[in-house]
């Protein structure tokens, strides 16, 4: 049973409690991910890509220097799910129009279709699940998230949020 410390309000839960969340979180992540990755099983892409060409649909331009930053990943793994995107039509990239040496990254037509459709099923997905919980417990759900976050993580979504 939760309790609340004296005049903190702070919430003190049980192993199991936490254990229950935990296991909560790993299968909704299976639940979240499993549509899009139906949809990229048959192109022989997988999730680096998924989160690639969402956060490029999300900042039109963005560099590759901040994508990487985004995405938290090595250059060299970036170069290679970059490389397929873009030999595949998906994403063009552009030099820097005051720095030649930053790339500058867009979703081709192309890209925007396929963006489109692995959006569209996890946005059915989110919205009912919303439904189902409603108002507050979306709220709370979104501050659980947010308080999960290590402190540049939450300044990047911020950013983010804030349509930076």
């Amino acid at each position: 049973m939760a309790e609340t410390a004296g005049g903190e309000g702070l919430l003190f839960l049980t192993d199991e409690q936490l254990r229950k969340g935990i296991e909560a979180m790993f299968f909704a992540y299976r639940g979240f991910t499993a549509d899009p990755d139906r949809i990229l099983e048959g192109m022989d892409y997988g999730r680096a890509h998924h989160r690639a060409i969402h956060f490029v649909h999300r900042s039109p331009g963005t560099t590759v220097s901040n994508l990487l930053s985004i995405l938290g990943v090595t250059k060299q793994s970036l170069n290679r799910v970059l490389r397929t995107l873009i030999d595949d039509g998906l994403v063009r990239s552009e030099k820097g129009r005051v720095d030649a040496r930053e790339r500058h990254l867009f979703l081709t037509e192309k890209g925007l279709i396929l963006e489109r459709e692995l959006s569209d099923a996890q946005r059915a997905r989110m919205r009912a699940a919303y439904r189902a919980a409603g108002p507050a417990a979306v709220q709370g759900f979104r501050q659980v998230l947010e308080a999960m976050m290590d402190p540049e993580m939450r300044k990047q979504y911020n950013r983010l949020k804030e349509g930076g």
